[in-house]
């Protein structure tokens, strides 16, 4: 009978918690640096969040000549000006910094399509005010807010509040790495990175609820195992897993990052760095600040277990 390929020994023992020293040390900068860019560089807030006009057009050359184009368009005076290719080689997407008035807003369009005239087809022309680009912004920064609160409420219900303390804690981790690897790359901020941010707060939980799964588990099993051996052997006992399902949602992540196009390539990286990110903060965050909380074995105990579910 085939039995498949054994990856990962079922036997490990290896001491994560041991490395703590070092391991926190990195989640600090993990966690500071992000800040200390976005504080410094600053995101690169997309048409999205920044208001602006957005410009699609397909040239009748391929690939479309970068060059040419941004020296017709950033001659007209229209403050920034982005061009970028979008999709395939012939599509190019054209952005232009918001204008103080509609009608000056309006006009720049008109002049980007004189400027370009017969040699371009115009696919579509969006534009993004302020006060729209500001309701994103607060909106946008409201999901997360209340995302990680109602993390906090599920896990302190199910588990205990230590283990609601260290998930809220890994994730916010998570997120900031992420937002650093935005701004120092200086990725396009917009409503997709909200989304990928928040995709990967919902599956960074999920990894960590299974190993805090496990913990509460060991607790009721081993009542005088010291709880940094215990911490150690429930992640062991659970890295099989957890690797196998990270390197599967990255495979499956790769072609979107190497052959998805412009349009979603922040998307795709972003991901790929919170799948790791994440993986990290499971093992090296969440479990292990269970002994600076101080988790108490008494609340997992077979008689409160049966308190909790008469």
């Amino acid at each position: 009978m085939f039995r498949g390929i054994t990856f990962i020994p079922a036997d490990t023992k290896i001491d994560f918690v041991g490395q703590r020293a070092v391991t926190w040390f990195v989640s600090a900068f993990l966690t500071v640096v992000p800040l200390i860019l976005v504080a410094t560089i600053g995101l690169n807030m997309g048409i999205d969040f920044q208001g602006g006009t957005l410009i699609e057009v397909k040239t009748k050359e391929s690939p479309a000549n970068l060059a040419d184009i941004r020296g017709k368009v950033s001659g007209l005076g229209l403050g920034e000006v982005q061009i970028q290719e979008f999709g395939e080689p012939d599509e190019v997407l054209i952005r232009i910094a918001s204008q103080p008035t509609e009608e000056e807003q309006q006009e720049s369009i008109a002049r980007v399509k004189n400027a370009l005239g017969d040699s371009v087809e115009y696919r579509r022309t969006e534009i993004v005010g302020p006060t729209i680009s500001g309701e994103l912004i607060a909106g946008g920064t409201l999901a997360v807010v209340v995302a990680m609160i109602g993390i906090m409420i599920y896990v302190w219900f199910r588990f205990e509040w230590q283990f609601s303390v260290a998930a809220v804690a890994s994730l916010v981790h998570d997120v900031t790495a992420t937002i650093g690897l935005y701004a120092l790359l200086q990725l396009e901020f917009n409503v997709s990175s909200i989304a990928a941010i928040l995709t990967i707060i919902g599956y960074s939980l999920n990894d960590k609820v299974v190993i805090f799964d496990r913990i509460r588990e060991n607790l009721r099993k081993y009542k005088r195992m010291p709880l940094k051996n215990l911490l150690d052997l429930s992640i062991n006992e659970m890295l099989s897993r957890a690797i196998l399902t990270h390197v599967t949602t990255l495979l499956a992540m790769m072609p979107f990052l190497f052959f998805g196009g412009e349009a979603i390539y922040g998307f795709a990286l972003a991901m790929c760095f919170g799948i790791i990110v994440g993986a990290y903060s499971s093992i090296f965050v969440a479990s292990p600040m269970q002994l600076i909380l101080g988790v108490q074995r008494e609340a997992f105990s077979p008689r409160a277990a049966a308190r909790a579910n008469p």
